[in-house]
């Protein structure tokens, strides 16, 4: 099932829908537990796409992707976690704006996790349980911004530097999940999960040890080797097969 977070061409309401045949049925409700049918359906073409949710929390982690040929590591007894606010959600589409005094920052194409349950102490096996669906995220970070000691906060929270969508995908295997990033429609990532280092049913259990996940929480999973720097006037198209395009441009205004 694709979930769709949309407005119409002539009205500012934010709706949800499920895109099916490029109709998009729309209903109202609870996202998570009570999704109730209105009967509007519109096609696809005539609704502007939105990301397909404000999340409650959003959780990335770091240095999660090894190069192809390249030995992965164990999986850390700690990994490196960080917060992105919410003002940094943006949607398909729309404007990555650089920020005031810098020429560039790195884009990262990676699979998003939304939670759809209440986790607390679950093992990796129970993390399945928990997962509502999947979007495609772009990571994106002002490196410089990043502290020498490791403190990447500032640099990971400019707004719209977490735009997310088109959809929420709730039938995907994120196992066999393909991430690829073009940019400029030049290839840059092209990886599947099989060069991840902590799996994704790993780092839910582990994030569940420190904070209670709650319907709405967004993962970011960590992003391939490739991902690189862009600038004023770059296009950055990150995809998976089975969840979409998330085109997004650069800008300096």
């Amino acid at each position: 099932m694709k979930i769709v977070r949309f407005t119409l061409m002539d009205d500012s309401e934010i709706r949800y829908g499920i895109i099916e045949d490029n109709i998009v049925s729309e209903f109202t409700g609870d996202l998570f537990t009570s999704r109730i049918a209105t009967g509007n359906t519109y096609p696809l073409e005539n609704v502007q796409i939105l990301a397909p949710l404000i999340p409650r929390h959003i959780i990335g982690i770091g240095k999660n992707f090894v190069d192809g040929g390249v030995e992965k590591p164990p999986v850390p007894e700690m990994p490196i976690l960080f917060f992105k606010p919410l003002t940094t959600v943006t949607g398909p589409g729309d404007k990555v704006l650089l920020p005031r005094g810098t020429e560039e920052i790195k884009f990262e194409s990676e699979l998003a996790v939304i939670i759809g349950k209440t986790a607390k102490d679950i093992q990796p096996s129970q993390a399945d349980e928990a997962i509502f669906g999947f979007t495609v995220a772009n990571d994106f970070g002002a490196t410089h911004y990043f502290h020498p000691e490791g403190h990447w906060t500032i640099g990971k929270a400019f707004d719209t530097f977490c735009p997310l969508g088109p959809v929420i995908e709730t039938e995907f295997d994120y196992r066999s999940a393909r991430i690829q990033a073009f940019v400029n429609d030049k290839v840059k990532q092209d990886a599947t999960m099989d060069r991840i280092i902590t799996p994704i049913d790993v780092m839910i259990s582990y994030i569940s040890r420190f904070m209670t996940l709650m319907p709405g929480d967004v993962i970011l999973t960590g992003t391939p080797a490739g991902a690189d720097m862009v600038r004023d006037g770059d296009i950055v198209d990150c995809f998976i097969e089975g969840i979409g395009h998330l085109r997004n441009p650069v800008s300096a205004s």
